[in-house]
């Protein structure tokens, strides 16, 4: 009866190569070299890692300009004000390990590049927690110049909206344009490893027909890590803060759409099952018994007077659909998204101006 349910109910498969406005020609590639996997040396780790070893040399000659503090501990905040601050040697350290990074994000870049899936893209945006600071942006920046100097003809540059936004934000473009036509908002999530998110998105479609003006109303957060729910816990918790995002959003007078856009780490089958790269997800989310979209439809079959509709879809893929809107200038794009891991995806536009 679950399994009826989630396929009346669904607009699009889960996890679809083919959504309204693109296709997804690939995602969540996870290429390797003698070390492991090649994204794991351009990750926020990575970043701390190499910032360690620059402080090593200092370390032992009583110089370190960071003191005792290790280096995953020194936030992304306080790393930016050293960029631009008075202590040169402190400023020195993190210049060399973003150039280190930066060196480091080229070369898996460059080996996504040379996949057929990644042939001549044109744009790649960069998402994900480490994007989030001025030093994120200089990698970035940095990447896209070792790129170009080796004739690689492509675009980097950080994504638009705060990657904690866009995941919610990219979650309008896996609904169907027509359920717009009556609604002004949906439901989004935004599960991740450490941290879910929920929010009511707003269209904004008399502002903006192609969604680029979207914006969040009303986000939930909830840090599970901190609670270490079990999976069923996780999921009584998720189904409650859209409870209370649907009860506040009828307060308020939106229309929301009968729809839930889902962004979820791993390889997510068209069921709704995720086959692989849940791994840091509360509980066994990759058991074959496990279902999420179902698990929400039957905790909440309506909104208004309608069928409850959900598309699940990977994390990278839906963050790096928020930059859709602006993607219209070239035909194939990509994201990259640097957090726990390099996430991935690769896009051609079907609607787009760019015909090439």
């Amino acid at each position: 009866m679950a399994e009826q349910k989630i396929t009346t109910t669904g607009i699009a498969a889960h996890g679809s190569s083919r959504l309204p406005s693109v296709d997804v020609d690939s995602f969540n590639i996870e290429l390797k070299d003698e070390d492991g996997f090649l994204g794991d040396r351009a990750s926020k780790g990575a970043f701390r890692d190499i910032l360690e070893k620059w402080r090593k040399p200092l370390r032992k000659s009583g110089e370190d300009p960071f003191g005792k503090e290790h280096s995953e501990n020194i936030s992304k905040k306080a790393l930016d004000a050293i960029l631009i601050g008075d202590d040169t040697e402190a400023s020195a350290v993190v210049h060399s390990a973003v150039e280190d990074f930066a060196q480091e994000l080229a070369h898996v870049t460059r080996r996504i590049l040379n996949t057929k899936a990644w042939d001549k893209t044109e744009r790649i945006v960069v998402g994900g927690g480490f994007r989030d600071s001025r030093l994120g942006e200089l990698a970035i920046a940095r990447t896209e110049i070792i790129l170009k100097a080796e004739d690689f003809k492509i675009e980097m540059q950080p994504i638009r909206h705060n990657p904690d936004e866009a995941g919610l934000i990219g979650a309008l473009h896996l609904a169907p344009s027509w359920i717009f036509e009556a609604h002004d908002s949906i439901l989004a999530v935004d599960i991740g490893g450490t941290n879910v998110r929920c929010g009511v998105v707003e269209t904004r479609r008399k502002k903006s027909p192609d969604l680029s003006k979207a914006c969040i109303w009303k986000p939930e957060f909830w840090r599970h890590a901190d609670d270490e729910p079990c999976r069923e816990s996780a999921v009584k918790r998720l189904v409650r803060m859209l409870e209370g995002l649907i009860s506040k959003a009828e307060k308020e007078g939106f229309k929301l759409a009968p729809f839930i856009g889902i962004a979820c780490p791993g390889v997510i089958e068209s069921d709704g099952s995720i086959q692989k790269g849940a791994q840091n997800l509360p509980g066994n989310w990759e058991s074959s018994k496990f279902n999420l979209p179902t698990s929400l439809v039957e905790a909440i079959p309506r909104i208004g007077d309608h069928d409850t509709a959900i598309v699940m879809h990977n994390d990278g893929v839906v963050q790096g659909l928020s930059e859709a809107p602006l993607m219209q200038d070239v035909k194939r794009w990509g994201v990259l998204t640097i957090g726990t891991g390099l996430g991935n995806a690769r896009f051609t536009n079907r609607n787009g101006k760019a015909e090439k």
